[in-house]
Parts: structure tokens; C-alpha cells; sequence
């Protein structure tokens, strides 16, 4: 088959690999008809190198129709459409009963200490191949890939593996009081989602914050206020709380993460883990903080006191300093983790097939064939031709 694979720094090429083969008596194999690009594969194109090994395929947001299925599959049959989750969770542990799948106690990767194994996302993550691919081996074949039904196309459904529940997540955490104000920082695909479910939950003021001017069109066009940092410059707060009669929105979403602008001493470790060797590499991204906080810090300086900080954007180091003492002062609550999939389904699921509320048709600003990839994570990390939400068809 054919698959996006990783192969060094801005270096990731389509290639022949080996079929996905069944392995355990409950795993699909899945024939992609849409993938996604999302930003966190930014992560792995600049910054994750010591945690993947050249020939690993990259992808976490796929869908398609059942190819093949194990003999204790009884949940789904070959012909079958689904959609398959991010994190690998086998929903019957004690993680998974609690709505928390993506610390599922099954497929934990205990090694590196880290939560639910990821299709496509590193060591870190289980080293599990990814779905920009042609097929997919999908394991917990009864449990895992949600089912939809035929007829509409794949945009209706696609973003139900990433996109809709890291963005219903984000919202749902930041606890936005009905009638009230949430403030989004980076409108890339789940900031802008995440201004739309804002709206759609009854949050009265949504205000999206970026640097790009399409995608700061984009919310505007759908009733959020654009703030473009680069007019606000050091004046955004006064910005925001000009909005929010004069004390800060009510919660703040950092859809950012590590890549935030704003720090060229993290610029400079970023680039040293790429001329480490890997295993002082990955200790270094591990523990020395190579994060660029200049999202977090922001958000904490917007919240209203009392508020709440909704991280939904990646983070990956361990040494970082937080303003802890202006967090205490403020009473915030801060709230973060890997979207729980699963846990927001049957929330979304019903705003895909009744209508579109939350515009998801049109959502995609790119559709390109799977051999277009290498460009198109060149086009979507430089933000050129407005990229915000490619779709790959292999």
C-alpha cells in the first residue's frame, strides 16, 4: 500500500510499505477513504524527531469502510463505514468506564510513562503505524471505530476522530457560563471548531485571537470577534477585556501549544534537539522544557479572575515554569489533557447527521490526493494559501 512516512526533520515522503495484516482475533482492517492533516503532525515534522524512526507512517484522523474483520469481530462487518479515534483505547477498563479513554489502562504506554497509545504519534505514544495510509489496522475492532451511516460525504464525518471531540473537550473543560465569554487563542483547525461549539453551547462572546488574517475571516465570518495580534500587539489584553466589560472573558482555550511564537531562547532548544543524538534528544524534550509558553502565559493574563484555562494545544516538556504565583492570586482553574474521543460521541454525533450546525461540510480548506502530502506539511506549517483544514483522499 501506500503511506505517509516520516523520515527526518520537514522530510516526510509516500512510499510502498506492507499491507496491514489482522494480528488479534478483534482487530479491522480499515480501507481509508479520508484522512486528515492536523497541526500536532506539525510536531512531528520539526520538533519529535528523536522519538520516531525513519520509515514510521504518520496520520491520526482517519475514516473509511471496513476491508476485513477478525472472527471475534461481531460489532461490524466488512462494508461497514466508521470513523477511527485517535487514541487507542480498549473501552472496558477502569480509565475507559470513566469516560477518560485516552488514559485507557489497556494500551498505556507504560515505558515512557505516558498515557493511551496514539495511531501515528511517536515512541512516546506507542510507535503504532498511522492512518494517512491506504488501510489501517484498527485493534478493539467491537469497541473502538464509531460507526456512521452511509450517504453523506466523509467531511460530514471525518473530523469525529480529532478535530470534533479535541474541540467539544476543549469547550466542555473550559466551562463557559451560558451567556457567557470564551476567548480562543490560534484559529487553526481546533481553535476555529472550538469557536463554533463555543457559539453552539451558548457562549455569548467568542473571541478568536491569531496572526493569520484568513483564518481570523474565517471566525469572523461566523459571528466570533477576530483580534488580530498583530494590530493588538502589547494592547490584546486591554483588547480582550474591552469585550468582556472590562474583567476578561470567563475561560480561556490555548488551541496553540507548543508551537506558540514568542520565545527565541525555546526557538534555539528546539533546534538543538535536532542536532542531538536521539536518546539525549528525547531527554532533553522529556525534561529540560523546550516548550514555548508564550500561548499559556497569555491565556492566564486574559482569564477573568476566577476563570478558567482550557489547553488543548500540545505541550511536551517538564521543566517549564509557570506563573504559579498569579495563577494562586487569580483563583484560576486549569483544566488540559488529550481529548477522551469516545467520551463526547453520542454529543456530537447527532449535529452531523441533523443538518450542520457547526459547518463542518465546508470545513476543509484543501482536499489533496495522499501523494500530495510532502507539500501540503510544507504549505500547512508555513500558513501559506490560507491552510487551515487539509483532507487527504489515498
Amino acid at each position: 500500500m501506500r503511506a505517509l512516512t516520516w523520515q527526518g526533520r520537514r522530510d516526510v515522503r509516500v512510499d510502498t510499505v506492507p499491507d496491514p495484516v489482522i494480528r488479534e482475533d478483534d482487530d479491522v482492517i480499515v480501507k481509508i477513504t479520508t484522512t486528515g492533516l492536523c497541526g500536532s503532525d506539525l510536531h512531528l515534522y520539526e520538533v519529535l524527531g528523536p522519538f520516531l524512526d525513519a520509515g514510521d507512517i504518520l496520520g491520526h484522523e482517519p475514516m473509511g469502510v471496513v476491508e476485513e474483520a477478525g472472527p471475534a469481530v461481531t460489532a461490524l462487518k466488512p462494508g461497514d463505514r466508521v470513523v477511527v479515534p485517535f487514541n487507542i483505547s480498549c473501552g472496558s477498563c477502569f480509565m475507559c468506564g470513566r469516560g477518560l479513554h485516552s488514559q485507557c489502562e489497556t494500551t498505556q504506554v507504560r515505558q515512557q510513562g505516558t498515557g493511551a497509545s496514539l495511531f501515528g504519534y511517536t515512541k512516546l505514544y506507542g510507535q503504532v503505524p498511522g492512518g494517512q495510509a491506504q488501510y489501517l489496522r484498527v485493534p478493539f475492532g467491537n469497541s473502538l471505530p464509531i460507526p456512521v451511516p452511509d450517504g453523506p460525504p466523509d467531511d460530514r464525518f471525518v473530523y469525529l476522530s480529532d478535530v470534533l471531540p479535541t474541540a467539544w473537550q476543549a469547550v466542555a473543560y473550559a466551562d463557559v457560563p451560558p451567556g457567557g465569554s470564551v476567548a480562543v487563542l490560534g484559529l487553526g483547525p481546533i481553535g476555529d471548531m472550538s469557536c463554533r461549539i463555543a457559539a453552539h453551547r451558548g457562549a455569548a462572546t467568542v473571541i478568536g485571537i491569531d496572526l493569520v488574517p484568513e483564518r481570523l475571516e474565517r471566525v469572523r465570518r461566523r459571528g466570533a470577534h477576530a483580534l488580530d495580534l498583530k494590530e493588538c500587539g502589547d494592547g490584546r489584553a486591554d483588547a480582550v477585556r474591552s469585550l468582556t466589560e472590562g474583567r476578561g472573558p470567563d475561560a480561556v482555550v490555548d488551541a496553540v501549544g507548543m508551537e506558540a511564537h514568542g520565545s527565541r531562547v525555546a526557538e534555539a532548544a528546539h533546534g538543538l534537539t535536532n542536532l542531538l543524538p536521539d536518546a539525549l534528544a528525547g531527554a532533553l524534550m522529556k525534561r529540560a522544557g523546550v516548550d514555548r509558553l508564550a500561548a499559556l502565559r497569555t491565556a492566564i493574563d486574559l482569564v477573568r479572575r476566577g476563570g478558567t484555562v482550557s489547553v488543548s494545544g500540545v505541550y511536551g516538556g517538564a521543566a517549564d515554569p509557570l506563573p504559579l504565583l498569579t495563577m494562586f492570586d487569580k483563583q484560576l482553574t486549569l483544566r488540559m489533557g488529550q481529548a477522551n474521543v469516545l467520551r463526547w460521541v453520542d454529543d456530537i454525533l447527532p449535529l452531523l447527521t441533523d443538518g450542520d450546525p457547526l459547518g463542518v461540510d465546508d470545513f476543509a480548506t484543501h482536499r489533496l490526493p495522499l501523494e500530495q502530502a510532502p507539500d501540503a506539511y510544507a504549505m500547512f506549517q508555513k500558513k501559506q494559501d490560507g491552510a487551515v483544514k487539509v483532507l487527504f483522499s489515498p
